[in-house]
């Protein structure tokens, strides 16, 4: 598909200088950086969840009591 974007200059000579020194198109140069982009777009949502305990940094409980204590209002 082909579309129109518009790019700093700054950026289209850093493109043709990098084109010139792999062998490649423009266009490749871009796809390649979007498709960089959308994997690690991609990753950091995957990659949200993780860490969540971590954050909450004035958190002592062990991970497994604070589930079992949870579980145990449930019954309540």
């Amino acid at each position: 598909m082909r579309t129109i974007i518009e790019i700093p200059d700054n950026y289209v000579q850093r493109l043709d200088e990098l084109k010139h020194q792999r062998g490649v198109s423009r266009s490749e140069l871009i796809r390649e950086a979007v498709e960089q982009y959308l994997q690690s777009a991609a990753g950091s949502a995957d990659n949200a969840a993780f860490g969540l305990w971590a954050e909450d940094s004035h958190r002592t409980e062990d991970g497994v009591a604070y589930q079992r204590r949870l579980r145990a209002e449930w019954s309540s």
